[in-house]
């Protein structure tokens, strides 16, 4: 359950880089990766149960990025972070 929990707040974060204002380039980059990361983990996750403490360390330093500029976006980044801690990661 927690795996649909992030693929639908990911998502939400995907809606809000579209909609929101333009980013520079080399920061929509470092947040694509960051998403696919935890693509290939939520993936990964239907396969084993290892904890990765620097995926969890990547969505908090974009918390920290964002918080300020795009509070819309860093609060779906907590949201994730805090799903990734309920999954154990």
């Amino acid at each position: 359950m927690p795996a649909r929990e992030l693929q639908e707040q990911l998502n939400t974060l995907r809606e809000q880089l579209e909609q929101n204002p333009p980013l520079l380039q080399e920061e929509r980059d470092r947040m694509h990766e960051l998403m696919q990361q935890i693509e290939t983990k939520i993936e990964l996750e239907n396969l084993t149960q290892e904890q990765d403490s620097s995926l969890s360390d990547n969505v908090n330093l974009a918390v920290e990025r964002f918080e300020v500029e795009h509070p819309g976006v860093a609060v779906t980044l907590r949201n994730i972070m805090n799903t990734l801690g309920s999954m154990g990661i």
